[in-house]
């Protein structure tokens, strides 16, 4: 019966949900290169990790642990580059494609896109560990003097390795090197209203969100069970909660109390009655892609202007999972 139900639905087109959209997409952020500074982007396709390129890169120590800004904040002045045709659906890297990267202080860093590189274990983030590429002695080099101690810079092996979400919330979903989930929406309302508290305000990208919309109300996104944008469909799986990293000025890299003392009064698990206490503050919403279970991969994007029609909420923040 839902069977025939959702064959029906795909016929006679929205008339089944929402005929009026509650938000609307007005950034898209990539971030190549885990706790480097994000790309905006008009347009991104889904692959079956989240978006094409994200986090597919990581820094590590001598032990091939991750970095990230948590312990090495300078991490948020490394600028990263990809072709502009990267992001089109069907691009292939050329002899010529390089990801570029950037950093005050010190040379041009090119790694190429396309070409042979060394595997080697032992790499791991936060719960996970296994193989990944090595991009070689020049962005070791790179990344050792910038960092001040021993660094390498290594590429997700997605020929061999598979990530897996959180069971729990979302069985089925992979990632390469985000943190848990593979996407991350959040609201401009809510930033907006979160600076309306703080002395001086912050801008989104201490969140580093993936998909910034605009038009709903404040944190409205933490009720968005089932979401669909250019009829993707998206399942919004968990609250996010923050680290330390939205206390870091991403153009600084210096660290400060804010805004997490002010989130403590009004975004806490303990004030927004949350199943779960932990101690937390939460800013945003985790969601996975529904299609991207297809086997036969993704061949769509989202683009910013897109709009975001919600099919299914939450009864109340309390009963979104944290």
């Amino acid at each position: 019966m839902e069977k025939a139900s959702s064959f029906l639905s795909s016929i006679l087109g929205r008339s089944s949900g929402p005929s009026d959209p509650s938000a609307k997409v007005t950034s898209i952020f990539i971030y190549p290169v885990k706790s480097c500074r994000g790309i905006s982007v008009p347009k991104a396709p889904i692959a079956s990790t989240g978006f094409q390129w994200d986090r597919h890169w990581l820094v590590v120590n001598s032990k091939g642990r991750a970095y990230t800004q948590r312990v090495e904040p300078k991490l948020a002045l490394v600028e990263v580059e990809l072709p502009t045709d990267a992001f089109n659906e069907d691009w292939e890297p050329t002899d010529g494609s390089f990801l570029v990267i950037r950093a005050p202080g010190m040379d041009l860093l090119k790694v190429p896109l396309k070409g042979v590189c060394d595997v080697i274990d032992g790499i791991s983030v936060w719960e996970w560990s296994g193989s990944a590429f090595d991009e070689g002695t020049e962005a070791s080099d790179w990344f050792s003097t910038y960092l001040g101690k021993p660094s390498r810079l290594v590429r997700f092996n997605i020929t061999s390795e598979i990530r897996s979400v959180e069971p729990n919330y979302a069985q089925g979903y992979k990632i390469v090197f985000s943190d848990l989930y593979p996407f991350l929406i959040a609201s401009q309302q809510s930033i907006n209203k979160l600076n309306e508290l703080l002395r001086e305000p912050v801008s989104i990208n201490r969140f580093r969100p993936n998909i910034l919309v605009d038009g709903c109300e404040p944190f409205s996104e933490d009720l968005w069970k089932v979401i669909k944008i250019n009829n993707l469909t998206f399942r919004g799986v968990k609250l996010c909660a923050r680290c330390k990293v939205p206390n870091i000025d991403q153009e600084s890299g210096v660290s400060a109390a804010e805004p997490t003392e002010t989130l403590l009064t009004f975004r806490s698990d303990h004030i927004l009655n949350l199943k779960k206490k932990l101690g937390k503050v939460y800013f945003g919403q985790n969601l996975v892609c529904e299609d991207s279970l297809s086997a036969s991969g993704i061949e769509k994007s989202v683009s910013v202007g897109d709009p975001v029609f919600v099919f299914e909420n939450h009864p109340s923040t309390a009963d979104a999972p944290v």
